[in-house]
């Protein structure tokens, strides 16, 4: 009689190569397991106005700054019902899943969206942004949203063409730039850029756990803030500004501060930001060459067709046609331990994905590219061998 054996469970650490979230560095996972401290106490305060500090060097600004317990996705809302007001219209530039999902969010919340259709390949043309300002004479479109990077499909869009867009037709809505996958692994600049409102969160290039997220706020939008009309209550910035901590309508998560703390640490000053930034670009670069290696023999390809709209915080790997990415990624899981970032909505399935944000350097990058082509040869994906020296030779 036979016994069925259990599956296997793949020993060693495993290699975790999502988008988001990311690895976090074990100084951080240890700060965030601080002790429960009074919020108000004034040794918190005076790390709670560090970590505000840090946050907003990092932004490249210095302007205003409001966070919350809450993903992204929390940001995303505190953003739109601060600034507008019901039947308000917005644009929308379509990179993918993510700019989709900010725009169902805002119809939901009885906003009017525009979008500038795009190929989710290739990215919006910035001839048809520019088209659509000149168009509204009428000055209807209250705020321009963009994704800067879209962790669905490995694109960057240029924020500074953006705003170059808003200017040359002297259009005076407000830009909104969602960050989450890029702030503290692309290069930022808030200020410079002349974005009103930026969303950001604590999960990806800032190395900490999901759960907190915040948005840097301009002059010109708290303007605008003190009109709107949608309804808020804990998202509320007015409400905010009356706390000593000038956000956080409720309990502030202490320990997220801790973690933010030495994640600033390593960030600024072991690293430096700059570093960091090359850092990223260095890695990006290697999964891309790599991915273009594979392409031959009909292999997978680099799901953005747009050389300078390249993220180098996420790759996205489009799978040849008839075979599945999730397949593929379960034999990565379930036999060699790597987890890998899946294809969201109309991609499921099709695309598979690569996060090189956050904690990461070029052992770990090589390890995953290694045991993405080990799983392609055991699951039949056709591929050209030889992706990882592609890789080094990239790093090299």
């Amino acid at each position: 009689m036979s016994v069925t054996q259990p599956a296997r469970k793949p020993r060693g650490r495993q290699f975790f190569a999502n988008p988001g979230p990311t690895n976090i560095p074990d100084s951080v996972l240890l700060a965030t397991a601080h002790q429960t401290v009074d919020f108000n106490d004034p040794n918190f305060i005076e790390v709670y106005d560090a970590c505000v500090a840090g946050l907003k060097r990092v932004l490249k600004t210095t302007q205003g700054l409001f966070l919350y317990t809450g993903s992204g996705h929390a940001a995303w809302e505190a953003s739109l019902v601060n600034l507008l007001s019901p039947g308000d219209r917005i644009l929308i530039l379509e990179s993918g899943y993510f700019s989709i999902s900010w725009a169902n969010m805002a119809k939901d919340l009885g906003i009017e969206v525009q979008s500038v259709a795009a190929d989710w390949r290739r990215g919006v043309d910035m001839a048809a942004v520019r088209a659509a300002l000149a168009a509204d004479t009428a000055h209807g479109i209250k705020a321009l949203c963009v994704v800067h990077n879209e962790t669905a499909t490995g694109m960057m869009i240029p924020i500074p063409e953006v705003r170059a867009a808003l200017d040359a037709t002297g259009h005076p809505a407000l830009l909104l730039a969602d960050t989450i996958s890029s702030l503290g692994s692309l290069d930022f600049r808030m200020d410079e850029w002349g974005v009103d409102a930026c969303v950001g969160g604590s999960q990806k290039g800032l190395m900490l756990p999901t759960g907190m997220s915040f948005t840097g706020v301009s002059a010109k939008a708290m303007e605008a803030h003190k009109t709107s009309r949608l309804p808020k209550h804990y998202f509320n910035w007015t409400n905010m500004l009356a706390r000593p901590h000038r956000s956080f309508v409720g309990t502030v998560p202490v320990s997220f501060f801790y973690g933010l703390q030495q994640s600033l640490r390593l960030i600024e000053q072991e690293e430096g930001l700059e570093n960091v930034f090359a850092r990223h670009t260095r890695l990006g670069r290697a999964v891309r060459a790599a991915v273009q290696h594979w392409s031959g023999n009909d292999g997978p390809q680099l799901f953005c067709l747009n050389p300078g709209r390249y993220s180098d915080s996420v790759t996205a790997i489009l799978m040849p046609e008839g075979l599945n990415a999730d397949a593929l990624r379960s034999v990565a899981l379930q036999r060699f331990n790597l987890s890998l970032g899946g294809g969201l909505g109309p991609l499921g399935g099709k695309v598979f994905r690569i996060g090189h944000l956050g904690d990461l350097n070029e052992p770990m990058i090589l390890g995953t590219l290694a045991t993405v082509e080990l799983a392609m040869k055991v699951a039949g994906v056709p591929h050209a061998p030889g992706g990882v020296a592609a890789a080094i030779d990239a790093l090299a």
